[in-house]
């Protein structure tokens, strides 16, 4: 077997119920959730209890998804997997850095709180919404965004697969200039336009948070979203660039597969990522860490 990366899920692929099997599961997963709980009480109520339309809440969101992520990977590592690489999906670089020991438990928990307030409050004063692109290059879809004065490109997340955001107006104008280009449009259930310009006053404040929390060496090393490289001096810069830029997952992984990584395991609810990744590298073995059952199922192929 090659390298292991943990890669950590990103907003969106929440569930009620999340969690609830790895703090049942894994010590080390069940100390986050109570960490979270010391911090911001009701926090695992959220996650194992929480509707959807609760979870859906940026605010609610971002510090859910955190513990489920963290605790993901707590308990990978309690069961003795070790990655070497660790990177995870917007909301997700924050529980990879925390993982990594860039942040405290503590002080990554705090700062994705500040993360979430921040983001909801820019996405209230500059609505706005995200699509996912099929079936068009890149270069088309970049091309389209430049007639528009506020859609932008923001994930890169495989091939054929490129989100868009902007104001609602304007995407919906940008929609049907994807269908005349012989694309797909797949609007997305998010309350915000994420990773865009949109976001410029959150960064700003993230910023300023940034710059009173003490950020350490990283164990091992973190692919950033910015840069789609490894943190190098900087890692408060990356954390607030990537909040108003795009993601560059597929550039992420291709980075991560050039360094002789082969097998990834996503931290946190859904399989999202799992699909991006078999999509950018065909080779790759992925599997989910969500519960106990794919944790020990996992460790089971692993085994084989």
């Amino acid at each position: 077997m090659g390298k292991i990366a943990f890669v950590f899920s990103g907003q969106g692929a929440q569930y009620p119920g999340m969690g609830q099997s790895l703090a049942g599961f894994s010590p080390a997963a069940k100390a986050v959730f109570d960490l979270a709980d010391s911090l911001r009480p009701g926090t695992s109520q959220q996650c194992f209890a929480g509707t959807a339309e609760e979870l859906a809440i940026t605010q609610n969101t971002q510090p859910c998804l955190y513990c489920v992520d963290l605790a993901a990977a707590k308990a990978l590592e309690e069961k003795g997997v070790r990655p070497d690489f660790a990177a995870g999906f917007s909301l997700g670089e924050v529980a990879a850095a925390a993982f990594a020991g860039i942040f405290t438990e503590e002080d990554g928990f705090r700062f994705v709180c500040k993360r979430a307030q921040a983001m909801q409050e820019a996405a209230e004063q500059n609505p706005g919404s995200m699509a996912a692109i099929l079936k068009l290059p890149n270069e088309t879809v970049e091309a389209l965004c430049r007639e528009f004065t506020q859609v932008w490109p923001v994930n890169y997340n495989c091939p054929g697969q490129l989100v868009v955001a902007g104001e609602a107006g304007q995407l919906a104008e940008f929609q049907a200039k994807v269908k005349e280009a012989g694309g797909r449009a797949a609007p997305l259930a998010v309350s915000g336009g994420f990773h865009s310009p949109f976001m410029a006053s959150a960064a700003a404040r993230l910023e300023r948070e940034l710059a009173q929390t003490a950020l350490r060496p990283a164990r091992i090393p973190v692919y950033a979203n910015y840069t789609a490289q490894p943190y190098g001096e900087d890692p408060a810069g990356l954390l607030v660039s990537q909040v108003k830029s795009p993601v560059r997952w597929q550039e992420t992984i291709e980075a991560l597969a050039a360094e002789g990584v082969d097998t990834f395991f996503e931290c946190g609810p859904g399989k999202t990522l799992c699909g991006l990744i078999k999509k950018t590298v065909k080779t790759a073995k992925v599997f989910q860490a969500q519960d106990a059952e794919s944790i020990q199922g996992a460790l089971a192929a692993l085994d084989g």
